[in-house]
């Protein structure tokens, strides 16, 4: 069993139980909490009344560390179970919620995660938001989280809530991805906290942080056309925009920096596929901030409950979903 070849520093740990006793099958994600270098996290576990470590550690510069060899189990799950078949990471963090990770760090993460999975014949990452899923492998599920076996955060509601963006991430590099979908797809992010968050797919994660406004957002589908716009909290309708580039503050996402309290989306569908699929609509939803979602709206449709737009004037959003649908 190899070590990956990405590491930058290495100082093993006298905290772990040596030799596995379980095939590697498994990647376990955590937050360090706390904004430190592989060389500070090194220290940390070379401490035995630490009582703890992991096999990878990635710094906030993305540089990344090794601190128990993969051939052997870390104490940093709280499971031993869970120890002895997962690949345990500690990614540095914010010390603060939601345990925001650097751009660098999250990078170097989805580098290392391609990494062992080929290594280690992991053909491709699934995540599931059931606890019971994880901590049983069922459904396929082979990524867990410190926070099943312990009353912990870890590894915060940041990483956590990418769970599923990490999974795909990692799985197209790894060619498990479909290359033909049935209908287009929807890819859209947001930017929240003065970052742009990680692109999310269809329905398969969110785009926002629990609890954070939403002040921008850019959005773009794999066939076909979508123009949107947003309501700024306390002001008005900014105009509708067509592209998806977060340089382009003219085309390519809407917003202006504050608040969102409404968005609204229009999907065409091209000639060719309406005739051999049928026409799509824009299908989507928001949240309040820290609230439950609201009801799906279908483009600019205003029958039934439909408003013709998601959201509440005067009450910012933190959380969109959007996909398409007939």
């Amino acid at each position: 069993m190899s070590n990956s070849s990405l590491v930058n520093y290495t100082r093993i740990s006298p905290n772990q139980y040596g030799k596995r006793n379980h095939k590697i099958d498994t990647v376990t994600i955590h937050c360090i909490v706390g904004q430190c270098s592989v060389e500070t996290l090194g220290s940390v576990f070379a401490s035995s009344s630490r009582e703890a470590s992991s096999n990878y550690g990635i710094g906030y510069d993305g540089r990344i560390g090794m601190y128990v060899a993969e051939d052997c189990a870390s104490w940093c799950s709280s499971s031993y179970s869970n120890d002895q078949r997962a690949v345990t990471i500690e990614v540095a963090s914010d010390t603060f919620e939601p345990y925001k990770v650097k751009d660098a760090a999250y990078k170097a993460l989805i580098k290392l995660l391609v990494d062992i999975c080929k290594r280690n014949g992991i053909k491709k990452l699934v995540w599931s938001t059931s606890k019971n899923n994880r901590v049983n492998h069922l459904n396929g599920c082979n990524m867990t989280v410190h926070r099943d076996y312990a009353n912990k955060s870890c590894p915060g509601d940041y990483l956590y809530n990418l769970h599923g963006q990490i999974a795909k991430e990692v799985n197209a590099q790894l060619g498990s991805l479909t290359a033909t979908e049935s209908k287009p797809s929807v890819i859209y992010r947001v930017k929240s906290g003065g970052t742009w968050l990680p692109a999310v797919k269809n329905l398969e994660d969110y785009a926002g942080l629990k609890g954070k406004a939403i002040t921008d957002v850019a959005i773009k589908v794999t066939n076909g056309k979508i123009k949107y716009r947003v309501h700024v909290k306390g002001g008005d309708w900014l105009p509708f925009v067509t592209g998806y580039n977060t340089a382009d503050y003219i085309n390519g996402y809407a917003g202006n920096g504050k608040p969102i309290d409404m968005i609204q989306v229009i999907y065409t569908t091209p000639a060719d596929l309406k005739k051999s699929k049928g026409a799509y609509r824009a299908k989507y939803r928001a949240s309040a901030k820290k609230k439950e979602y609201g009801s799906y709206q279908y483009d600019n449709d205003k029958t039934g409950n439909m408003k013709g737009y998601v959201g509440t004037k005067g009450k910012a959003l933190d959380r969109f979903q959007i996909t398409l649908s007939k």
